[in-house]
């Protein structure tokens, strides 16, 4: 699985709960209709980790970079009911950071030959 990772802060005034009601619906759809595995909200807890990291994280699960692609691709459309869910994360949410991640070792991944 690949994992694309976003850390960010909710906009002030934002309501935390409604925030967690707006991701659900919108990756929900995602997974509903097949353009992602799955993914995970959670928050940092009594403020461990670094501060650029941001109060919440998100972590969308794809098998591939090519069912991430056809993600990103749906969504780009900006059309249709993905782009009214879409947009209802995206207006309470700053300061956003990014990273992709695979699970290692890769499933592909012979030993004994390496040579480096």
């Amino acid at each position: 699985m690949d994992i694309y990772h976003a850390w960010f802060d909710l906009k002030p005034g934002t309501s935390d709960v409604q925030f967690v009601d707006r991701v659900q619906a919108y990756l929900g759809h995602l997974v509903s209709e097949a353009k992602i595995h799955s993914f995970r909200i959670t928050r940092k807890k009594l403020g461990l980790a670094p501060p650029e990291f941001g109060d919440f994280h998100v972590m969308i699960e794809v098998a591939n970079l090519a069912e991430l692609d056809t993600a990103f691709q749906y969504v780009a459309h900006r059309a249709g009911a993905v782009e009214g869910l879409h947009a209802s994360v995206n207006q309470l949410v700053q300061n956003a950071r990014f990273a992709l991640f695979r699970d290692f070792p890769d499933p592909v991944r012979e030993r004994g030959q390496e040579r480096f």
